[in-house]
């Protein structure tokens, strides 16, 4: 139980730091662009080494399936994890409403941070490709940095942050960046439940293309990291 409560903790933590902090700047200019992938991605840095001992801090569905693939937990874990990371994008997404709702604060992305297909043209097929990729860069360094083969220390955590950081300069502007199914549940819920359904309408993209580029990921590193030539 202790490692679901972490996961819990750890993914409302990731939702109301990143998708706060993109609320807040809009994601528009320069400045409110690299905000908002820092956010996202010193919050990882932070979990990681507040809850990583506990659980491994995966806060991410996408994260969770490629272990599994990976044969690094079970699939009663897998379940616990995904349920437990959902709970938590979608309370932190809420506490988030609240705040803003209290404090009469424009939510400048107008959806509490939820993704969206506006960066491509409403382009399904594009939206799709961006968050496999993107997903499997980051499930792959994960992976990586993580293996029981290697020795990569007490550095991990900075590493899959600052990855973190990575695939958002390149993807805030195309989907808004997703590589996480819950941290796209949460918001585009609270979103409908306040009165827009548009992020609920496409969230089946931020929940297909983590999946599917995290197993691509797990399947490649599983051929690269395998014995022989």
């Amino acid at each position: 139980m202790k490692k679901y409560i972490a996961e819990f903790i750890g993914t409302f933590t990731l939702v109301l730091i990143g998708c706060g902090t993109a609320m807040l700047t809009g994601c528009e200019a320069w400045s409110g662009y690299m905000l908002t992938a820092f956010a996202f991605g010193l919050t990882i840095v932070g979990m990681a080494y507040a809850v990583g001992n506990i659980s491994g801090c995966h806060i991410n569905p996408a994260v969770s399936l490629g272990c599994l693939l990976s044969g690094r937990m079970n699939a009663k874990d897998f379940v616990g994890y995904i349920i437990a990371q959902c709970l938590g994008a979608f309370a932190g997404s809420g506490v988030l409403a609240l705040i803003f709702h209290l404090g009469d604060k424009s939510d400048l992305t107008g959806g509490f941070g939820s993704n969206g297909l506006g960066g491509v043209n409403d382009n399904i097929a594009a939206g799709l490709l961006v968050e496999v990729l993107l997903t499997f860069i980051f499930i792959f360094v994960i992976l990586g940095v993580t293996s029981p083969k290697q020795s990569h220390g007490s550095f991990g955590g900075v590493v899959i942050g600052f990855t973190l950081v990575l695939v958002h300069i390149l993807g805030i502007g195309l989907t808004g960046t997703s590589v996480n199914p819950a941290r796209s549940i949460g918001p585009a819920i609270v979103a409908a439940i306040d009165g827009n359904s548009d992020p609920l309408g496409v969230v089946w993209v931020f929940i297909v293309a983590p999946l599917v580029g995290a197993a691509l990921a797990a399947g490649v590193y599983k051929v690269l990291e395998s014995d022989g030539e």
